[in-house]
């Protein structure tokens, strides 16, 4: 049966519409970052886990509410065509409510008529219930929800509902058969979250945060209990504690994410010790997946250690998945040495992501042993790609088991040895080709932030070889990497009135024109690149990241903005309108990332990109073409008039002027959540940004950090909030100077969810494994 989106139903979409009872949903919470079914084709075309907490909200949404829409409308009323929806089967009807909320469903749908009363309250659609992203649901809603069904509900997800008063957790105590709970981002002191853990004695999978004032001690001897019987935990660190983990006696599955920073608001140094009273001993030895990502800081750093000199003394027998995700540089000490080596010795590994001091100029990868591997992750270590041939593919052994490979940052992961070698030094394609061959099922892919230089070899480009590679659904590549080399060896094409790619003074640009179609010529030299007969093999693609080298974003995390970008790439200066063009051939592409593509002279291809791709839901643009002026303006304006499903953008540019022309173009994407603006010497228009707000009823966050002046950034965020907070709980609004120097105490505040999903420019490809949580 296929969807009313024209896509194909996928296993992820109709997946909670199978399961019955509780019992089906632990057996589909069972499995431990498995790998995802085979994509393209039919039913075939299967999304990781993940893609379970989207499947309401992905782009065929709209056209199911509006089904629901008309369902609710009468029994007995005909649409235009003649057909009575009411008629529909059951399992039809199932599916398209499968894409309304749930608080609609139970609140407002089943309230129309009999029939869908009790379509409304059918197992498949109260079992799971997924508020992450329903932005308009509010403490009086999930009273309700949970009054009226509570019982029937055994998969709960609330994660990153952070606009909701910490009483509303007290409601989840009437699902007494809650199996799965997720509260990340969600506000819970101790006493609640006591309470309500004494209650759902079945549960088995639970995710919070753990806040300052958090206390152990306050959790009731009912509350253990339940903890007790939990095996999977996703625990979210904003203070040093060992949170609910010592509790966690039967832990398999462990994720930790530690966002404490090192200073307080009130400027203290932060220590990495533990609070008193939590001298607890984890449980690990029946743990499966050890799972831990840091933010930059050195607490975070010494309260993983904590964690990890558990593992030292004794590693468990079943892990099969280590993971430690750390930027910067996270020193290897004795007791990290002695796990790494029992690991070695004791255990055989389907996932591996390590730090990379731990890995660089170590043997340790030639000495661990692996299973059936899905997932690795290599990032920012100098590992040549002869090591990676020998340790890791073995030589070129058949890795058809690995489903996402990280390899961002790795700048001689293509080459035969780094001792010797230029980080701008081409590629052995040899290398390329092993790695291709041998790990033919790969669905996740980043090769971002290096320099990978074809030569001249026919048939030998990056682009060519990864072709091959049928089964990929998101790719992330260098600008540097999809050029023809040919063409990158000519001088690039002079642009009018260029100017040096630096911060200069500010030029005035009027509406650029271009060419709103290519010519034959153009068309035949532009579809016999390397780059667009990748684009043409790789149909299935849904995420895209073509990201220069040396790219850095004028926002990190925790430090001043950046003043300063590095220059582009020689062999990425000929990257252009073509190049982007060539992307408009991705149907299905949901999330495209271009940054630092410097021969963007109009930015035409956006517009075909606006036309052809559809289900584009998430853009991310930054620095593209000339860096003193806006050159593509009017093709950006051009190509959100067709981005109807468009729900997040960001926007990195220097001197970008946020006027009235470009949010009105804006207002037509009807769909949009989530702005964010990012612009050195950037101005903006209070009226224009206070019209767009009032037209598109959807937006709950809006963060721009411009040159304007602070009192312009406060006035026009207090307008904001004081007009649209009473309709739109969620509304997060953050107008502040960029180069100001308190920009890192506003950017605390932000929730974690648009933080970490959006205003922090990073790459997402490949960044955990697949089917990490739900």
């Amino acid at each position: 049966m296929a969807s009313l989106s024209g896509r194909p139903l996928t296993s992820a979409s109709r997946g909670h519409a199978q399961d019955g009872g509780g019992g089906s949903v632990a057996s589909r919470g069972s499995r431990v970052m498995a790998a995802p079914e085979e994509p393209c084709g039919g039913a075939e075309r299967g999304r990781e886990a993940a893609g379970l907490s989207r499947a309401r909200r992905d782009p065929a949404a709209a056209a199911m509410s509006r089904c629901a829409e008309d369902l609710a409308s009468g029994e007995n009323e005909e649409g235009s065509n003649g057909i009575n929806l009411m008629e529909f089967s059951d399992e039809i009807l199932l599916h398209i409510l499968s894409y309304v909320p749930c608080t609609d469903l139970v609140l407002n749908v089943r309230k129309t008529c009999r029939k869908l009363a009790t379509l409304c309250l059918d197992k498949s659609l109260t079992h799971t219930v997924l508020l992450q992203k329903d932005y308009k649901v509010n403490k009086d809603k999930v009273k309700q929800l949970m009054r009226d069904i509570g019982k029937e509900i055994y998969q709960l997800n609330m994660a990153g509902c952070y606009w909701l008063p910490s009483s509303t957790t007290d409601h989840v105590t009437r699902c007494k058969n809650l199996v799965k709970l997720n509260l990340s981002g969600c506000r819970i002191t101790s006493l609640r979250l006591s309470k309500m853990l004494s209650t759902l004695q079945h549960l088995r999978s639970l995710a919070i945060d753990v806040n300052p004032g958090f206390d152990a001690s306050q959790l009731s001897s009912e509350c253990k209990a339940t903890l007790s019987r939990v095996s999977e935990l996703k625990q979210t660190l904003y203070t040093p504690s060992y949170g609910v983990v010592p509790c966690c006696t039967s832990l398999e599955k462990l994720l930790l994410y530690f966002e404490i920073l090192d200073r307080s608001r009130e400027g203290f140094m932060l220590s990495g010790q533990l609070m008193v009273g939590e001298s607890n001993v984890p449980h690990y030895q029946n743990l499966r997946v050890f799972y831990a990502r840091l933010a930059p800081g050195y607490v975070n750093q010494e309260v993983v250690r904590l964690y990890l000199a558990v593992l030292s003394d004794r590693t468990p027998e079943n892990l099969h998945a280590f993971l430690i995700s750390a930027p910067g540089s996270f020193a290897e000490t004795g007791a990290t040495k002695n796990l790494l080596d029992s690991m070695a010795r004791n255990v055989r590994l389907d996932a591996l992501q390590l730090p990379k001091a731990w890995l660089n100029g170590s043997g340790l990868l030639q000495h661990l042993k692996f299973n059936n591997p899905f997932y690795f992750s290599f990032s920012r270590c100098t590992l040549s790609g002869g090591h990676l041939i020998q340790r890791v593919i073995n030589g070129g052994k058949d890795l058809k088991s690995l489903t996402s490979l990280n390899l961002s940052g790795c700048v001689h992961c293509l080459a035969p040895e780094s001792l010797f070698r230029r980080a701008e030094d081409d590629i052995d394609s040899s290398i390329l080709e092993s790695l291709v061959v041998s790990c033919c099922n790969l669905r996740h892919l980043n090769l971002s932030a290096a320099h990978h230089h074809s030569s001249e070899s026919i048939g030998n480009h990056l682009c060519q070889l990864l072709s091959r590679l049928k089964h990929l659904l998101s790719l992330a590549l260098p600008v540097c990497s999809i050029t023809d080399v040919a063409v990158s060896m000519e001088k690039p094409p002079t642009q009018p009135n260029a100017v040096p790619q630096t911060f200069g003074k500010k030029t005035r640009v009027g509406v650029q024109t271009y060419p709103r179609t290519l010519t034959d010529q153009a068309c035949q030299k532009l579809e016999s690149s390397v780059f667009w007969m990748l684009m043409r093999s790789l149909r299935c693609l849904e995420t895209l990241e073509i990201i220069g080298s040396s790219f850095s974003s004028a926002m990190p995390r925790n430090e001043p903005a950046i003043r300063n970008s590095l220059p582009p790439c020689v062999r990425a200066q000929s990257v252009g309108d073509s190049e982007v063009a060539a992307i408009s051939q991705l149907t299905y592409l949901q999330s495209l990332t271009l940054a630092q593509l410097p021969n963007i002279v109009t930015g035409s291809g956006l517009v075909s990109i606006g036309l052809q791709c559809q289900h584009l839901r998430t853009l991310s643009l930054a620095n593209l073409g000339m860096m003193g002026k806006m050159v593509y303006m009017s093709a950006l304006m051009d190509m959100l008039k067709h981005c109807k499903c468009l729900r997040d953008l960001r926007l990195e540019q220097p001197y970008f002027s946020a006027g009235s022309q470009f949010f009105q173009a804006l207002s037509h994407c009807s769909s949009l959540q989530r702005l964010c603006i990012v612009s050195r010497s950037g101005t903006l228009q209070s009226d224009a940004v206070m019209s767009f707000m009032a037209n598109c009823l959807e937006v709950i966050m809006c963060h721009m950090f411009m040159g304007e002046s602070l009192t312009v950034c406060r006035n026009l965020q207090q307008s904001i909030v004081r007009s649209f907070q009473a309709d739109r709980p969620a509304l997060n609004v953050v107008i502040f100077p960029l180069l100001h120097e308190d920009l890192t105490e506003v950017i605390r505040d932000v929730p974690m969810r648009h933080l970490d999903e959006i205003t922090l420019f990073k790459s997402r490809v490949a960044e955990e494994p697949p089917n990490l949580w739900w």
